[in-house]
């Protein structure tokens, strides 16, 4: 089977002839109608976009079968799935999160660190959250830096830890040491 990905969430019911707030994930938040019907994550659902426009931040959306309010409130919180080949394919230096998810992350000299656990996006730029097997979660900037080599294939991910982690030493200044946040889709290599 092949893996899905979570495309959208829908939220509260939006008037009284059945629509929903519809939070999408996509780049193009209405890609979401591109891709045929979309599923929960068990399959056991499936949701069909009748229509949908754009509101502030999320779409107001209609799924076909859904006509009342009532209907509607019961799907709060319903996330939305594809299958992973449906997807448009990336760019170099461009990953889905659900690719990069899993993945053994080891340093440049090989030594394990654990595994991703989540891709962020706090608005300052990608971040990868490694799950080392005891300890706490390290988060580092996911940019060319940090994080040298993907390797989907190979099942890992490279990372170069900074030489300088802010409030290790209490000496150094925290704006020298705190490493840039860029994607690592467009970032240049530099710290």
């Amino acid at each position: 089977m092949s893996a899905l990905v979570c495309v959208a969430r829908i939220g509260a019911a939006h008037g009284v002839r059945g629509a929903v707030k519809l939070w999408t994930f996509t780049e193009d938040p209405f890609a979401v109608r591109r891709y045929g019907p979309l599923s929960t994550k068990d399959g056991r659902r499936q949701f069909e976009i009748a229509q949908a426009r754009e509101a502030r931040d999320h779409l107001v959306a209609t799924f076909k079968g859904v006509a009342t309010r009532d209907e509607a409130e019961r799907l709060n919180g319903i996330e939305l799935y594809v299958p992973r080949e449906k997807l448009p394919a990336t760019d170099e230096d461009e990953y889905y999160h659900t690719d990069l998810i899993g993945l053994a992350a080891v340093t440049t000299d090989g030594e394990p660190l654990g595994r991703v656990l989540a891709i962020h996006n706090f608005g300052a730029g990608d971040i990868i959250e490694i799950a080392p097997p005891k300890g706490t979660t390290l988060l580092l900037p996911f940019s060319n830096a940090v994080v040298p080599e993907v390797d989907l294939t190979g099942g890992r991910v490279v990372i170069a830890l900074p030489q300088e982690i802010e409030g290790e030493d209490e000496g150094n200044d925290p704006s020298t040491s705190r490493p840039r946040l860029v994607r690592k889709a467009h970032g240049s290599g530099d710290p």
